[in-house]
């Protein structure tokens, strides 16, 4: 790599420098549903929380953990059938609570496992239905056709989104919320529609990914800039490091299907 292109390293916060706040991520479900370095998105939003001149308290919610009072950002990964099936009675067990979060603004980042429960049901091809919690309106089948592969798409509200999907599950959105983005290259949310996750007040969920936030640094700052918003009134923007992130899209975006 030439020296034109060497990612610049900086130090997040200058010794001394004070905080401009706590903000508190909490990942759901870290054991059985963190598969395809999906754990990647909350070390983004601890760095990038420390690069915008914040502190970072990373937190952990498995089954049978007393749940959090004060979380500013929830994060939550995929899993196979058989981790969603050990969560989910915990999960239905927090769902008011998670629902009145989704409800009032809290931001939120739930990957393929997890994007299917926060949904209505999840149905697996192998006879179960899973229950979700409804935060979302949508609806997934297991089916016998894989969408394995790179994946970008458009949207509106965060530019070219890139990640990997690797799901059997097939999720149709209902009316009361919108897809993430549209896909120019990838299945997405089924093999249908061309779309790719979903959208409601600040909730983000996607079948992709990689993790997804190295590759999508605009995802994570709305979510820390949605996060300091709601508990300080601002967000006052630091100077993150996006080099590394820049190349990370340059390389994806030249990878086959």
């Amino acid at each position: 790599m030439t020296s034109e292109t060497q990612p610049a390293t900086q130090s997040p916060q200058s010794e001394g420098q004070s905080s401009k706040g706590t903000i508190r991520v909490l990942q759901l479900y870290p054991r059985e549903m963190n598969i395809y370095g999906d754990w990647g998105n909350a070390l983004v939003l601890k760095q990038r929380i420390k690069w915008h001149g914040y502190t970072p308290e990373l937190l952990e919610y498995n089954v049978g953990d007393d749940f959090p009072d004060d979380v500013d950002i929830i994060v939550g990964g995929g899993g196979q059938d058989s981790g969603q099936l050990v969560i989910q009675d915990d999960l239905q067990a927090r769902a008011d609570q998670l629902r009145e979060l989704a409800d009032n603004g809290a931001p939120m980042l739930v990957i393929c496992g997890l994007y299917q429960l926060f949904g209505k049901f999840f149905k697996t091809s192998t006879g179960p239905t899973i229950p979700g919690i409804g935060i979302l309106d949508v609806e997934t089948q297991g089916t016998d056709e894989r969408l394995i592969g790179n994946v970008i798409m458009k949207s509106a509200e965060f530019g070219d989104i890139m990640g990997y999907e690797n799901h059997s599950g097939q999720t149709t959105l209902g009316p009361g919320v919108q897809p993430l983005g549209t896909v120019t290259k990838g299945a997405g949310n089924n093999s249908k529609d061309g779309h790719e996750g979903a959208r409601y007040n600040n909730v983000v969920a996607s079948y992709l990914h990689g993790s997804l936030l190295p590759k999508n640094p605009a995802i994570a700052d709305f979510l820390i800039r949605t996060a300091a918003e709601r508990k300080f009134g601002t967000f006052v923007a630091g100077s993150p490091d996006d080099d590394y992130a820049r190349l990370a899209r340059e390389h994806a975006a030249r990878r086959p299907r």
